[in-house]
């Protein structure tokens, strides 16, 4: 990835990809990612510009091919960042509209489970104020409001490229190119990638962005920092009876079907009309290579407290995304020449939370003010130092401090005894007592795994149709589509490591951490012999493949701008 062109020659067509000659546009600011940190930055930027009777040119890139298609939350968001943003959201037509009016937090046993009371939970992890949402459907009205201030947003073009000049500062993106066939030749329909360049470009990608990953790595932002962590989300968007559903309920569970080994838990989410968000989370720290996380899932929805909820319903949409979870001792380093890392590119989830949306957004807000800062100074060259300092002395960066044991806690400790030192820390940081020490995150989730003869193998139970699923049903509620004949987007570093190494010591765990079946283990006609094979075309696009592989050999790459998932009120 740098600024240099890229020629592919296929020799048996006499066809040359030449990206050389391709055509740029210039802006002041721009953003990859139409999330909810890129679309605040991108709000804040032109109100602030307004104020200072400023004139910045703004663009937002979004690899979907409508805002919010790849947008994947729970979500239960704080407002405090909305606020900020834009004081009169109320009276906006917004989709915000389901307030929380009941929490419960429960331990589940197999076919029982326990309430924990209210009063026992630490005021933070109390949803009071919050509302329920689809954010996806959040994210297509915080686009509109940005159109309005004359923000330029673009859905259906990948940023495949980062564009670095020769003095190593970032002044762009490159699209990827259209009509690239299989094998790398062009077909009829090729046409060439854009350059987008800016004096400051913001990567708001979300968790394991494909450039975000690059910046990380060749800026070397995460020196000195921890490990980053990161979780799976699989969520379902249910119909259910209206006897079953209780407006503004929010639920969490622990426990059941997850062993202690396995850090996670459920939520279970009442909004609109008759709709029940229900999602799991597996942390990727997990060691036995044969957990499924989307298996799990499943199991989970069987439970009784749960069926009784789903009971008559009707599943209507399915999606997964990968969770940064490090928080504040995994934070990168925030700015680098020509830009910045917004959002969960840079990992601001609060995790006993479960909440991230309201510090995405915040940090959106916050890169937007020190931009402009540079621009009313006439400093637009410089980095934006001012951001990390912004981020340093800001409420995102007190509150996950004070957060900042509970993750490693229970990866040291186990569920149910790191649960009570984390409650505990969390208590004592209401009253403004912070612990002298911070816990480290001292191994990368893809080191995590044991080998398949030091564990059990799990069977889970075959789907029952009506409340757990098999892979390719809930794959097709998630409106996935990919055209087959384009360079596979999962490329293998090493095409030997799938059946030489991972599947003799880890019976090859991409079959089971993929929530779409994108991985699978087949016989070959000649012999037997197991082959790897990879269906991109059913990849939901949650890079947990490219965080979990133990030996690293998936990189994650953007397909085609306007393929993936096309997620509806998710």
């Amino acid at each position: 990835m740098s600024n240099k062109p890229v020629n592919e020659l296929n020799e048996q067509q006499g066809q040359v990809l030449d990206s050389s000659n391709r055509e740029s546009m210039e802006y002041d600011v721009l953003i990859v990612g139409a999330g909810p940190a890129g679309l605040s930055a991108a709000i804040q930027i032109k109100q602030l510009a307004q104020k200072s009777n400023s004139d910045i040119s703004v663009c937002v890139l979004e690899k979907a091919s409508e805002i919010g298609a790849h947008i994947l939350s729970g979500a239960v968001i704080e407002t405090s960042a909305l606020d900020k943003l834009l004081p009169n959201w109320k009276e906006m037509d917004s989709p915000i509209k389901t307030k929380v009016k009941k929490d419960k937090l429960s331990y589940l046993g197999k076919d029982w489970s326990i309430n924990f009371p209210q009063f026992l939970l630490p005021p933070m992890m109390k949803n009071h104020g919050n509302y329920i949402v689809s954010l996806g459907n959040v994210c297509k009205w915080l686009s509109e409001v940005a159109e309005n201030l004359g923000v330029e947003i673009y859905p259906g073009f990948s940023a495949a490229e980062v564009l670095v000049d020769d003095n190593g500062k970032v002044y762009g993106v490159a699209t990827g190119d259209m009509g690239v066939s299989r094998d790398g030749s062009a077909k009829d329909s090729w046409e060439s990638g854009m350059e987008l360049h800016a004096k400051y470009t913001l990567f708001s990608e979300g968790a394991r962005g494909s450039l975000s990953k690059f910046l990380i790595d060749n800026f070397n932002l995460s020196e000195d920092k921890d490990y980053q962590k990161y979780a799976i989300g699989i969520k379902e968007l249910w119909e259910i009876k209206d006897e079953n559903h209780q407006e503004g309920l929010v639920e969490h569970s622990m426990g059941w079907p997850l062993s202690d080994g396995t850090g996670g838990g459920s939520f279970l989410y009442h909004f609109g009309q008759n709709q029940v968000s229900v999602g799991y989370v597996v942390h990727l720290n997990y060691t036995n290579p044969y957990v499924s996380p989307f298996d799990e899932f499943q199991q989970y929805k069987t439970h009784p407290s749960v069926k009784k909820v789903l009971e008559g319903g009707k599943r209507i949409s399915y999606g997964a995304r990968a969770i940064t979870a490090g928080g504040y001792q995994s934070v990168p380093k925030l700015f680098f020449p020509g830009g910045a890392l917004i959002g969960c590119s840079a990992g601001f989830l609060n995790y006993p939370k479960i909440k991230g949306t309201h510090n995405a957004m915040d940090s959106g807000i916050l890169a937007a003010e020190a931009i402009i800062e540079n621009f009313i100074s006439n400093n637009q060259g410089n980095d934006l130092k001012n951001y990390q300092e912004k981020y340093e002395k800001s409420r995102i960066f007190k509150e996950l401090k004070k957060v900042r044991n509970v993750k490693p806690y229970v990866a040291k400790y186990g569920l149910l005894l790191g649960t009570l030192f984390s409650g505990i820390e969390m208590w004592f940081s209401t009253f403004g007592i912070m612990m002298p020490y911070t816990l480290g995150h001292n191994k990368p989730d893809y080191k995590t795994l044991r080998k398949c003869s030091e564990c059990k193998e799990i069977k889970y139970p075959k789907p029952d149709g009506e409340y757990s699923f098999d892979k390719l049903s809930s794959v097709f509620l998630s409106n996935t589509n990919h055209e087959e004949d384009q360079p596979i987007h999962l490329a293998l570093k090493d095409e030997d490591i799938p059946i030489k190494v991972n599947l003799k010591e880890y019976d090859e765990p991409a079959q089971r951490y993929c929530p779409a079946g994108v991985y699978e283990v087949l016989l070959d006609d000649n012999g037997g012999e197991p082959v790897f094979q990879i269906n991109a075309q059913n990849c939901v696009h949650c890079k947990t493949c490219d965080i979990k592989d133990p030996a690293q050999n998936i990189n994650w790459v953007v397909p085609q701008g306007g393929e993936g998932p096309l997620y509806g009120g998710m």
